[in-house]
């Protein structure tokens, strides 16, 4: 039985991730979520509850307030700095106004240290695998979301792990019109996602990560599901 651990943070990838895997016959024995004083901590440990409780995942939350306090990132409730607005028009301008808003979006080595916390419980368990959500799509503009980091973060855990756990993206190649497709056939519960910079009850549909989510769903033509998961007003 080949087992793993999963990050669980109620978005579109890393769900579709976690389905993947699943199909693969990989047993989940546990998934992560993390609190580090992001602007959307609660709307995120909400949903991850109930993705966790729907695949029948045992759910722990990992609390890193320290990191939120160290950081000017616009995704931290410390920072006054406006989150960026990215409209659908604008998410392949890639050296512009996507470079920029990572830039604004970036928590200092916050997938680094998260893979390195779940390795921690993987290794004690004895887990072959973590599971992330990196993307193709988000790995043209957050280093830590591409197939080099993956590989560099393997490298490292073949050191400090004596389980060989292993960092793996099931949907690493894929952009969002291509998770979004694999979601459908798998019905995965999309309804249940949070993909959102900010808490709320539904999605601001103004920010980069709304509006990923968004142009991929439209190419699907789920207009119920964008007004489910965004509201009359941002569909």
């Amino acid at each position: 039985m080949r087992n793993a651990i999963a990050l669980i943070s109620a978005g579109l990838d890393s769900t579709v991730s976690l389905a993947l895997a699943k199909e693969t016959g990989l047993q989940i024995r546990l998934g992560l979520a993390f609190d580090y004083g992001q602007k959307a901590a609660a709307a995120e440990w909400r949903q991850a509850q109930i993705i966790a409780a729907t695949y029948e995942i045992p759910l722990q939350k990992i609390e890193l307030p320290w990191l939120g306090q160290i950081t000017h990132s616009a995704l931290s409730s410390h920072s006054d700095q406006a989150l960026p607005e990215v409209g659908i028009e604008d998410l392949d301008k890639v050296m512009s106004v996507t470079l920029d808003s990572a830039n604004k979006v970036w928590v200092p080595n916050r997938n680094g240290l998260m893979l390195n916390i779940a390795a921690c419980f993987a290794d004690a368990a004895g887990d072959q695998e973590i599971i992330t959500g990196f993307n193709a799509e988000e790995a043209a503009t957050f280093p830590d979301n591409t197939p080099q980091f993956s590989e560099a973060m393997n490298r490292s855990l073949a050191f400090s792990t004596q389980s060989q756990t292993r960092v793996v993206s099931y949907v690493q190649h894929l952009n969002k019109i291509e998770i979004v497709q694999e979601a459908l056939r798998l019905d995965v519960p999309l309804k249940s996602l949070w993909s959102c910079y900010l808490s709320g009850d539904s999605h601001c549909g103004r920010c980069e990560s709304c509006n990923r989510l968004k142009r991929g769903l439209q190419a699907h033509q789920q207009s119920e599901l964008i007004n489910t998961l965004f509201g009359a007003s941002n569909a």
